[in-house]
């Protein structure tokens, strides 16, 4: 893969414990990012706790909820080994090879098992758009201007690419903006523009990267075409939530009237 800032999420430099000697704020917080994290998918886990860098009793405790929640002797001290157990949805969504039968069906299935494993921005020292997933989407960037839909798409088709061998820098440029895909996308000559796209479905395939435009040459939201059905497409798509937002908190599978919207396509064709 060229996009490899996810490594870093999946590791601490020691362990880190309530008056540890070894610990170091920056991997408190991963571990604090992790239980909240859990938390969403567990509510009732008792594992959501603020995100300051201090291991402190609320910490503990969190820690030790999580202990009993996997079935381990709750001590309320993260290793290498639990901080590995805390970042596993991480893990299985990057490292999970693909099934497919070519390039198309690699992206696809890739995005639903990122999808599967449930990526969420978190709210941290007051900035949304931050915590693992998103730097792992961004390259390590973070923070409330960081929209990451378009780190989530090109992490995908990366990471599908990668299975054949293939470069996706050489379809698109390494960017964060929707505007800077479209814009490659009519110079190569691929692009479809949603009014070709209303006459002519065929011309949009599962794998396909969607563009949501707010003027000719200013796209807002990106994701993942799944699928096309009449007069919608399914997709997964980064950083948006239940109403379609271009800066929600979620990776979410959702439908979308593409002949009711504005919606160019960026075909990756080429690559395949």
């Amino acid at each position: 893969m060229q996009k490899k800032s996810y490594i870093k999420e999946l590791s601490i430099s020691n362990t880190q414990q309530r008056f540890g000697t070894t610990n170091v704020k920056k991997d408190v917080e991963k571990i604090q990012s992790w239980l909240t994290l859990f938390a969403m998918q567990n509510p009732n886990a008792g594992t959501a706790t603020g995100i300051d860098g201090d291991f402190g009793p609320a910490t503990e405790r969190a820690v030790m909820n999580f202990q009993t929640a996997i079935g381990t002797t709750a001590t309320g001290i993260v290793d290498t080994h639990l901080f590995e157990q805390l970042s596993a949805p991480l893990k299985n969504a990057f490292e999970t090879p693909s099934t497919g039968n070519n390039l198309r069906e690699l992206v696809v299935n890739t995005a639903k098992n990122h999808a599967k494993n449930n990526p969420f921005e978190l709210i941290i020292r007051n900035q949304s758009n931050t915590g693992p997933w998103v730097r792992a989407y961004m390259d390590g960037h973070e923070g409330t201007s960081w929209y990451w839909c378009m780190g989530f798409a090109q992490t995908i088709i990366d990471q599908a690419a990668s299975q054949l061998g293939k470069n996706f820098k050489t379809l698109m440029p390494l960017s964060y903006s929707c505007d800077t895909v479209g814009s490659t996308g009519l110079q190569k000559n691929i692009l479809t523009r949603y009014q070709t796209a209303r006459t002519n479905p065929s011309l949009i395939q599962p794998g396909d990267i969607f563009l949501l435009q707010k003027s000719t040459y200013d796209w807002y939201h990106t994701g993942i075409v799944i699928n096309v059905q009449g007069d919608v497409i399914e997709t997964i798509e980064g950083n948006t939530n239940a109403d379609g937002s271009s800066n929600g908190n979620a990776v979410l599978n959702k439908i979308r009237n593409f002949k009711k919207s504005k919606i160019d396509f960026f075909s990756i064709e080429p690559l395949v």
